[in-house]
């Protein structure tokens, strides 16, 4: 007869649960906004000081929107001018963000050496990498788009209060629609357009030791530099011209007019903008496949590169 203190009961072994890869992505994409702050705090910045900018000049009279017609011809213009400055000073911020961000992805882990407790946890080099890359393409154009749209609306009430009901009456829904939706287009083709050199400051940021912007800004200056002495040619200024302004050159027909300021209202940009012009663009493809193979190098170091 076998006592009970004899008998030996065994527990099944059962495998640690393994956490989605979805949602290890997420969280990773949490990290980076939880980190970078700047990613939705600058185009806040950037609206306030527009905000005050344009409060400023409306209590002390300095820019003067002075009705010239009946037809409220005059009215469209100020409103398309005034919302072309908003969308430019917010969209300069995000490009400016989005550089700065990707220039200190990867090299401010190496630097405060968090990144051997990164490495500690069940996510992969790849997802890591990714999670990152997706900020300037996906997070920060939204936060972007969401910032000009509000900061346009506020301008427009503004605008009512302060140079009467009439200012305003020539705009309606369709119009707003119409030039946010333009908006909208043009921040996702920006995206776009700017993947390789996103990819190319991730790449600098998982390999530099230090002065990541040096070294982003001076191995291109330094190729156009040689050619230019050495073959008096300037193939690499041209290709980098292009990739830094070509994005309204094939995202948007400059051949159709603007037709901002007739009976329209702001159709103009609505009509320039040209989608399958852009889509069919080699520089976008070749752009995007640059992009993958920086991306693909930067995971790459981020596996063998060690702390700064």
């Amino acid at each position: 007869m076998t006592s009970q203190s004899e008998v030996s009961v065994e527990m099944p072994a059962t495998a640690p649960a393994s956490i989605p890869i979805s949602r290890l992505f997420y969280w990773s994409v949490r990290r980076e906004l939880w980190e970078n702050r700047s990613i939705y705090t600058a185009p806040l910045i950037a609206a306030a000081v527009v905000l005050f900018a344009f409060l400023l000049s409306t209590v002390t009279s300095s820019i003067h929107m002075e009705i010239t017609t009946d037809d409220g011809t005059r009215h469209k213009f100020v409103f398309v001018e005034l919302f072309a400055i908003t969308a430019a000073v917010i969209t300069t911020t995000m490009i400016i963000v989005a550089v700065f961000y990707c220039l200190g992805a990867l090299h401010g882990e190496r630097r405060d050496r968090s990144i051997l407790f990164w490495k500690s946890l069940p996510v992969s080099d790849l997802t890591t990498v990714l999670s990152k890359a997706i900020i300037p393409f996906v997070i920060i154009p939204p936060i972007a788009f969401a910032v000009i749209v509000a900061l346009q609306l506020i301008l427009l009430v503004a605008l009512g209060f302060s140079r009467g009901s009439e200012m305003t009456a020539s705009w309606t829904l369709v119009s707003l629609a119409q030039h946010w939706m333009t908006l909208l287009y043009g921040l996702v083709a920006i995206a776009l357009w700017y993947a390789p050199i996103y990819g190319w400051l991730l790449l600098v940021s998982g390999w530099a030791r230090r002065a990541t912007f040096l070294w982003a800004v001076l191995p291109p200056a330094g190729l156009c530099v040689i050619e230019a002495i050495a073959l008096r040619s300037r193939y690499v200024y041209d290709m980098l011209r292009y990739r830094l302004g070509g994005v309204y050159i094939e995202a948007f027909d400059a051949s159709t007019p603007d037709e901002s300021m007739s009976d329209h209202g702001i159709l103009g940009p609505l009509r320039q903008m040209d989608l399958v012009k852009f889509l069919s663009s080699p520089g976008l493809w070749i752009g995007l496949v640059v992009c993958a193979v920086f991306l693909a190098a930067a995971i790459w170091l981020r596996r063998y590169r060690e702390p700064i």
